[in-house]
Order: structure tokens, then C-alpha cells, then sequence
């Protein structure tokens, strides 16, 4: 197993990934946030083009789960982490997250889906924290460019006090 920066080629890839392993929101995030795609190629282009660096976990030469990282101000967010369905809890997305945040200098924020308690009950495994729920409304606004519909049902988890 290899965890390595993406690459250009990877992009069909991570974004199948991305369509995978998030049909696990489906049902349960408002059914007014869910789409199919949940994540188009523009939108992907998009967030590429945001500075999101996607890091790919591979295995015998398949990538098995995506995680990003991006440079917002003074933090780093971890952005569209993604595991694909026929290979969660196994690891991988702890060594994603591990790989991602060991020796950062900046403050780390992850935003998810109030919904999505699995993701929430992960990050909060790996040391990550909830904010408020005035803090968060600060830090989505501020770091994110997010609709006000997905501010109202999402949450933030931090690395460390702010």
C-alpha cells in the first residue's frame, strides 16, 4: 500500500471514487442536498482548480480511497475524504487522514454533514473535536463557499483549540 500525491491521470478515478462512497449519504442528508451525481466532473474540475490537492491510497495499483487538502487563509481543510464502499473499515481512510495531518503547522477544519454520524463518530476517532454550533456557522462562511442551506446542515470538527 502507497500513499501518494494525485495526479492528472487519476481524475476519472477519484472522481468515481467520489460517486462510490458517497451514495452513503443518500437517504440521510436532506434530500434537498443530494444529487446524482453527487459530485459532477465541473464540480470536481472546480475544486481542483479551488487548490484542493487530492492524496490517493493505493493498493496493488488501485486506488482505494481519496482524501484532499486545501490552504484556506491561516488553516488547511480536509476536503471530499472518500473511502470506496467495498473497502471501508479497513484503514484507510485513518491513514488518508493520518498522511494529511501529521506535521501540518496550520489549524485543521473538516466540515461534514450533520447526518452523516459515521463520518462525525470517524473524525472525532482520530482526535478531531466539534465546534459550536456558532463557531461553525463562523468558520463555514469563512472558509468554505458553501450554500447557506448546507451551512444549516453540516458540522465542523477541528484539530485542536482554536
Amino acid at each position: 500500500m502507497n500513499i501518494r500525491k494525485a495526479k492528472i491521470d487519476d481524475f476519472d478515478t477519484i472522481y468515481e471514487i467520489i460517486n462510490d462512497a458517497s451514495i452513503a449519504y443518500k437517504g440521510h442528508i436532506p434530500a434537498d442536498r443530494w444529487k446524482e451525481p453527487y459530485m459532477t466532473k465541473d464540480e470536481l474540475k472546480h475544486e481542483l482548480n479551488e487548490g484542493v490537492v487530492f492524496y490517493c491510497f493505493e493498493e496493488n495499483g488501485e486506488i482505494l480511497g481519496v482524501m484532499g487538502i486545501q490552504d484556506v487563509l491561516d488553516v488547511k481543510l480536509i476536503r471530499h475524504a472518500y473511502v470506496r464502499t467495498n473497502r471501508r473499515n479497513e484503514g484507510i481512510g485513518t491513514q488518508l487522514l493520518r498522511y494529511l495531518t501529521d506535521n501540518q503547522g496550520k489549524l485543521i477544519l473538516i466540515g461534514t454533514w450533520k447526518a452523516a454520524t459515521w463520518a462525525i463518530d470517524f473524525y472525532l476517532k482520530n482526535g478531531f473535536k466539534l465546534v459550536s454550533e456558532e463557531e461553525k456557522n463562523v468558520l463555514l462562511r469563512k472558509y468554505w463557499n458553501i450554500p447557506d442551506r448546507q451551512v444549516e446542515t453540516s458540522v465542523v470538527l477541528v484539530n485542536r483549540e482554536m
